[in-house]
Formats: structure tokens, sequence, C-alpha cells
């Protein structure tokens, strides 16, 4: 179990870092507020996390 913790801690740490180079701080903000949305079951947060990450996809294409 511990081992799962480490590897998932580790995944988030290089997606937050992949964001944060590639989208700056919003970035950071919209993936930080999808995922509190998600874990709790808050649809107004997590949709204004996946909002902003769209327009920074957008924005980016």
């Amino acid at each position: 179990m511990p081992l799962i913790a480490i590897v998932v801690a580790a995944l988030a740490i290089g997606l937050e870092q992949l964001l944060q180079n590639k989208y700056g701080v919003m970035g950071v903000v919209a993936f930080v507020a999808l995922a509190i949305g998600i874990k709790a079951k808050n649809s107004m947060i997590g949709g204004i996390g996946a909002v902003i990450l769209v327009l920074l996809l957008a924005q980016s294409g």
C-alpha cells in the first residue's frame, strides 16, 4: 500500500510540473480546482477547473 501511495504522489508531482511548464500557474490552479471538485463531488468547482483547462488548451493550439 505505501508503494502505491508513493507512485501516485510521484505521478501527481510530475503532472503538476508538466502543467506548470506548459501552461503556467493557471494550468496548476485549474488542475487543482478540477481535482478538488471531483474529490469533493462539487460540480461547480470541478466545472470551473475544467473550463479553465479547456481555455488554456484552446489558446495554445
